[in-house]
């Protein structure tokens, strides 16, 4: 990841509009990752925060909320009384429709005036913090009222941060960047995607490429497969209307899984700048194999999650929850089997899945290396001794762990399982900074590393695409197939045992 680190620097000085400020993401997120960064003292001199909805609020209901948000879900909770007010002043508040001229004319007002009382230097940050339907028409409105300049070296600056789904298929993710294109250059458009904020997953890098041991291993030679696995206790909840158009391969195959494979398979870039890294994943995305028609049964599972008991308490189907329709066949699992066509990982198998409702929550990378030969310890058949097995843990206990051979204490050479295992909060205690602390702060910084790039997104579309088209025509007629609180659909587990392989328990 980028050479700095979360305390190096402070950026320019700028201010920042939030379009969708009344909305559930900058409740949860926006506004207490601001507020953190306010703390560690890692926002600009004099920053100003402009919450801009459709919402009757004044500004101080706009701040009210804001600090109801923070005593909720700051991880600093609740705001500092003594530090408050100071934040506070940070904050102001301007109604208005996305697609009302108008209502761009009054927001230039009111940032020229913070930027007269601010000193902002004319900087500012546009945070799309609303559904996507909305991009087109916020990005007209900003081009049109002069608010987004075109080019990234321009001064004064302006960045524009959009949120997932970017788009449903690949022709609709390409019509989405080119909207965003329109007023804004490539360079100046930050595409998020939470999971790559968080520390473990910047640690992937520095694992492999910041280590001796193993970088030289990571290859088809010695990696047997390797499992990405993204599970969720929660259900779809009250996000039962959204889910039902998005469905788990769009919500989280082709964004968080496969930004995932990309850290563990891509090759070394040639410096740790933005463009360096990115053009690599890139690579990954393009060498994955594409699925053909006649294997999709065969290399991808979906599952919806019927009933059950999570945690020992009943919860309801899928098809029972909130605004989803009762013969529903959106899918809330996914497990599939993909290769990469490349020199690195010729021939070794990514298994990924992710489902809702399952038995437990956690998100994991597991290594699985290639077996010993049956020789020396590992020569008798019956109790062949367990492969070596990196695991990289992302939430929750965040850590790595690296499953090895031991001998058992007594007489006899007896090999047992062993762990050696690094967990963040027991060698940090301090804590690290959530995702949208350090995504906020690279995008004020100009730093792109961590967001996803136009040609990312359309190559990880091009390959799920297919999938949904072939699901089109195919309709499930098993849902649901997988109880509540369980490790998902049994033919998952199909997807490894005709392999000789099977899944970490869950």
């Amino acid at each position: 990841m980028p050479e700095k680190e979360l305390s190096d620097g402070t950026p320019d000085r700028c201010g920042l509009v939030i379009f969708g400020a009344s909305g559930d993401l900058t409740r949860r997120k926006l506004l207490p990752a601001l507020y953190n960064l306010f703390l560690d003292g890692l926002l600009p001199p004099a920053f100003g925060i402009v919450g801009f909805a459709r919402s009757a609020f004044s500004r101080e209901e706009f701040r009210v909320l804001a600090r109801g948000a923070v005593d909720e879900f700051s991880r600093r909770r609740p705001a500092d009384p003594q530090r408050w007010p100071e934040f506070e002043q940070m904050l102001h508040y301007q109604q208005g429709g996305y697609g009302d001229a108008e209502s761009f004319r009054r927001l230039r007002e009111v940032q020229t005036n913070l930027d007269r009382v601010h000193a902002g230097a004319g900087n500012w940050v546009y945070y799309l913090a609303t559904p996507p339907s909305a991009y087109r028409e916020i990005g007209q409105g900003l081009e049109q009222s002069g608010l987004a300049c075109s080019r990234m070296d321009a001064k004064p600056w302006s960045r524009l941060v959009v949120e997932k789904p970017i788009g449903h298929d690949l022709s609709s993710a390409r019509a989405l960047n080119d909207a965003l294109s329109a007023g804004c250059e490539e360079s100046q458009t930050f595409r998020i995607d939470h999971y790559l904020g968080k520390e473990t997953v910047q640690n992937i890098l520095v694992l492999r490429f910041g280590n001796g041991i193993f970088e030289p291993l990571w290859n088809h030679h010695h990696i047997d497969h390797v499992q990405i696995t993204v599970a969720e206790t929660d259900g779809a909840g009250s996000r039962g209307g959204y889910y039902e158009e998005a469905g788990a391969l769009r919500d989280m195959v082709q964004n968080h899984l496969f930004q995932l494979l990309c850290l563990v398979a891509m090759e070394p870039p040639h410096n740790l700048g933005a463009d360096a890294i990115r053009d690599e994943k890139l690579q990954a995305l393009e060498s994955i194999r594409p699925i053909r028609p006649e294997e999709l049964d065969r290399q991808v599972v979906r599952g919806q999650y019927a009933a059950g008991l999570v945690d020992g308490q009943p919860v309801k189907a899928y098809r029972e929850e909130e605004k989803v329709a009762r013969e529903s066949v959106t899918e809330t699992f996914v497990a599939m089997k993909v290769y990469l066509d490349n020199w690195r990982w010729s021939g070794v198998p990514f298994y990924l899945r992710t489902g809702k409702r399952l038995a437990r929550r956690t998100a994991e990378i597991a290594i699985q290396f290639r077996k010993l030969p049956p020789i020396l310890f590992n020569r008798n058949p019956a109790r062949p001794l367990d492969p070596n097995v990196l695991s990289i843990r992302l939430q929750p206990n965040e850590g790595v762990s690296l499953q090895i051979g031991s001998k058992r204490p007594g007489p006899r050479a007896e090999v047992s399982t062993v762990k050696l295992d690094f967990g963040y909060h027991s060698v940090f205690p301090a804590g690290t900074p959530e995702a949208y602390e350090r995504l906020l702060l690279d995008v004020m910084l100009g730093d792109a590393t961590l967001f996803m790039r136009r040609d990312e997104v359309e190559a990880a579309w091009s390959f799920v695409t297919p999938i949904l088209e072939g699901w089109t025509h195919s309709t499930p007629d098993d849902f649901p197939n997988y109880v509540a609180g369980s490790a998902g659909p049994a033919r998952a587990d199909e997807l490894l045992v005709v392999d000789g392989r099977r899944w970490g328990r869950l």
